[in-house]
């Protein structure tokens, strides 16, 4: 096969002129790569996941299955079922004509602050590594690229185009290095995404030594190398820094430019020949080049997307605290609480966003589950302070119109959002004749009071509710240096219109369009936003409280929101947003039954954890997020989580840094992030790396080394069937010369199931590259022999036995 597709890929190049070559090489829209006909090449479709695959098209009727956030899947310790979320992603991509994602997001959690981390999988690169290879041979299964993303560094938001991170060689190879290099060697990714930053001095999208050194030549890479959108700077620098396709177009440094610089001798066509040979060998990996078989020719089995998502999520749960084994909940009456339990928070915000066709919110999941007169609910604290889309209560459509007025094409609009690029525009609407869109319906209250509507997006705008116009201005960018500012800004409240509940009235945002300057790619993206009458906060928790304590149990469910975790920034803090701590310790104080769901994406601070019966962490759980709640609170299923990054305090937390001084944030504490920063600075976390409970007990009886195998013993020792993460660390007996190493490493792990009473055995094969460092002087790996000690436990701070190893 192999064979074939190089010979393909040869015939195919040979046939294709300068202009040619250099226009496969930017993009000819926001997602894709023009067909070339003459060489019988179809136009290779691009999308964003990890989540799911929105498809070209960034609007919710073009629905996606909506899977749990990556660090729910990190969360299940489980690359089997990373490598069915990938089958399912494939399906998805095919479905949609999609033949590349983009994603997995393999950064590590370096700093808790990190605004996107809800995308990425973990602190620890063996645990990042081990999942994202499962995810990426799951989608290439199914026949469909992955471009591992981003090479490399991107571990905060901050300045994320401009910053200059400067990372130690031992840092950069041992931790950020690591899962792309373990991706790369156990799952073949057809494709790399380089990041906006820099390193070292270098953007990555002009890195001849990390992309054209170290991936491709270290490490055997044969795929693409996509730029993040809008990344690629400099033409020359591009090129011979190993960057195959800039992305989006039509504009980018590629394309004309490209070939300008070959006619006028400042590269060489043999340089272009590179990267397109590495485009279409992408082509015919994923059936795109006529004349040569794909790689994946019958894909997998059809997939239930909805089941497998219930699953990830439940599976992905980590019960944190369960004192008095308060779940699952005991027969009675439950008071639900919290905004978040009847506006489910599914996903994170930015690139990641998909939109499904359904949600299970957590008061969906317990009204279904629980029998009928059990379940109470009240809103307690509303941890979104910010507009939100316009979905909930409104019909609304799109009408384009030229400038003289005439309609020239609609289309329906059910979240309030218009996010259109050249191929995606209504059928019979161009950039050219478009002049105004005009969002128009109808909006049907759900409460009494003033409501709120605001505009995101940057232009002429006009609002009319209920007949009177309430805004006819220009709302104009709150950060001019971000091309994503309409997309991934901040709604602006424009009008408060006192309306009636359930009395329809007449909504309309017309927004003037006009043809941008200085933007890479031709897009109409802007929204209708919306809230709800806001009430004192003082009263609705007092309320909640009422509620708790008619109920035998409260179930609490707090929340981070858009503006807390998503593209484009980082957080300030790592509290919960609004008064939900308030509300937490109100409910808790009136029953002492009390259940606290965390629904965020990454670490928060849980001041109040000590003073209720349980808490149960649930990430950004997916479209089926309330359903799987329902089981695991029921006690149809057990939480299957394990934390894949270290819990604390932000004050106690060892490297916290995102913030660039003079354009470069230095990553001074080397190899020390995440656990093993915490335990050299002798520091205990809230919730340590690994920790999660379920609703049986096991039994550590044996562990047994072999070589470098290592073989583990555990007994189900409780009253339920279940399932254990058994956790394998390497600890150095002795401290050596330098460099300095941490105290121990995850060296692996395997899951393992069994009922009451029943013993199970798993192995656990330690890879050589645990037993290594990074020479600085010599530049290259070093095996550092001497007796090691194999632990072996439920989390990093809970290790049961141990054996010795020497090697």
């Amino acid at each position: 096969m192999r064979a074939e597709v190089e010979t393909a890929v040869e015939t195919a190049l040979g046939r294709l002129g300068l202009d040619a070559k250099t226009r496969l090489l930017a993009g000819q829209d926001l997602w894709s790569l023009p067909e070339l006909p003459e060489i019988g090449l179809r136009s290779l479709v691009m999308s964003d996941g990890p989540v799911g695959v929105r498809g070209v098209r960034w609007t919710a009727d073009d629905p996606s299955v909506a899977l749990p956030s990556p660090t729910a899947l990190a969360a299940t310790w489980d690359p089997e079922l990373a490598h069915r979320v990938g089958v399912l992603l494939a399906q998805e991509a095919r479905r949609k004509g999609v033949h590349v994602l983009l994603a997995p997001t393999v950064n590590l959690h370096r700093s808790p602050l990190g605004g996107r981390h809800f995308e990425a999988y973990s602190e620890d690169p063996h645990l990042t590594g081990v999942i994202g290879a499962g995810y990426v041979n799951g989608v290439q299964s199914g026949g469909v690229g992955t471009t591992v993303k981003h090479f490399v560094a991107n571990d905060a938001e901050t300045d994320r185009f401009t910053v200059n991170n400067l990372v130690g060689e031992r840092a950069l190879r041992e931790l950020y290095l690591a899962p792309f290099e373990a991706i790369v060697t156990n799952a073949r990714p057809w494709g790399v995404m380089t990041a906006y930053n820099t390193v070292n001095g270098t953007t990555m999208t002009e890195n001849h030594h990390l992309v054209n050194e170290v991936l491709r030549g270290a490490w055997g890479f044969d795929g693409f190398n996509v730029s993040d959108w809008t990344a690629a700077r400099d033409t020359v620098g591009a090129l011979r820094g190993g960057l195959d396709v800039a992305m989006p177009g039509p504009r980018t440094v590629y394309g004309e430019a490209l070939a300008e610089a070959v006619r006028d001798g400042r590269l060489d066509e043999s340089e272009v020949d590179e990267a397109v040979r590495r485009v279409l060998r992408l082509a015919a990996r994923v059936g795109a080049l006529a004349d040569v078989e794909p790689a994946v020719t019958r894909p997998p089995a059809p997939v239930d997307g909805e089941a497998l998502a219930r699953e990830v999520a439940r599976r992905s749960f980590v019960l944190l605290r369960n004192e008095d084994r308060a779940l699952p909940l005991r027969p009675g009456t439950v008071a639900l609480i919290g905004a978040a339990a009847r506006d489910a928070r599914i996903l994170g915000g930015g690139s990641a966003t998909v939109f499904p066709a359904r949600t299970v919110s957590p008061l969906d999941g317990l009204a279904a589950a629980l029998p009928e007169g059990a379940l109470s609910y009240a809103v307690g604290a509303d941890p979104d302070t910010e507009l939100a889309f316009a979905d909930q209560g409104f019909t609304l459509r799109a009408v384009c119109r030229d400038a003289a007025g005439a309609v020239i094409g609609t289309r329906s609009a059910p979240s309030g959002q218009i996010r259109w690029t050249g191929p995606d525009l209504p059928a019979g609407v161009t950039p050219e004749r478009l002049h105004t869109i005009e969002l128009t319906g109808v909006f049907t209250p759900r409460e009494s009071g003033p409501h709120t509507f605001g505009i995101k997006g940057t232009g002429p705008f006009v609002l009319t509710v209920a007949g009177t116009t309430y805004y006819d201005d220009v709302q104009q960018p709150a950060d001019d240096t971000d091309p994503f500012e309409a997309s991934f800004g901040s709604p602006v409240p424009r009008a408060e219109a006192r309306l009636t509940a359930g009395e329809p009235v007449e909504v309309s945002l017309t927004h003037v369009f006009a043809l941008p300057e200085n933007v890479p790619f031709k897009a109409v993206s802007f929204a209708l936003a919306h809230q709800e009458p806001t009430r004192d906060p003082d009263e609705l928790i007092a309320e909640a409280a009422e509620a708790a304590r008619a109920a035998d149990t409260a179930v609490v469910v707090v929340a981070t929101t858009e503006r807390v975790e998503s593209e484009g920034f980082d957080r300030k803090d790592l509290r919960l947003p609004g008064r939900q701590d308030d509300l937490v310790r109100a409910v808790a104080a009136a029953n002492p039954n009390t259940v606290v769901i965390v629904n965020a994406g990454s670490p928060v601070e849980l001041p109040w954890r000590e003073d209720v019966a349980a808490v149960l962490l649930t990430w950004f759980p997916g479209q089926e997020g309330g359903a799987a709640l329902a089981d695991v609170l029921t006690g149809a299923h057990e939480p299957g989580g394990r934390l894949p990054t270290t819990w604390g305090s932000l004050d106690e937390a060892p490297v916290t840094e995102v913030t660039p001084t003079d354009g470069a944030l230095a990553y001074t504490e080397g190899v020390f992030i995440g656990y093993r920063a915490w335990e050299k600075a002798h520091r205990t976390p809230v919730h340590p790396f690994g920790h999660g409970l379920g609703y049986t007990d096991w039994t550590y009886e044996a562990v047994g080394v072999t070589g470098t195998t290592v073989t583990v013993r555990v007994r189900n020792s409780g009253a339920r069937p279940g399932r254990e993460v058994v956790q394998v660390y390497l600890a150095p007996t002795a401290t050596g010369p330098a460099p300095e190493r941490p105290a121990r490493w995850l060296a692996g792990f395997a899951g393992v199931e069994a009922g009451p009473g029943e013993s199970a055995e798993v192995t656990v094969e330690i890879p050589d590259r645990a037993f290594e460092v990074w020479d600085e002087v010599d530049h290259r790996w070093s095996f550092v022999k001497g007796s090691y000690e194999i632990q072996v436990g439920r989390s990093i701070a809970d290790r049961r036995i141990t054996a010795a190893i020497t090697v």
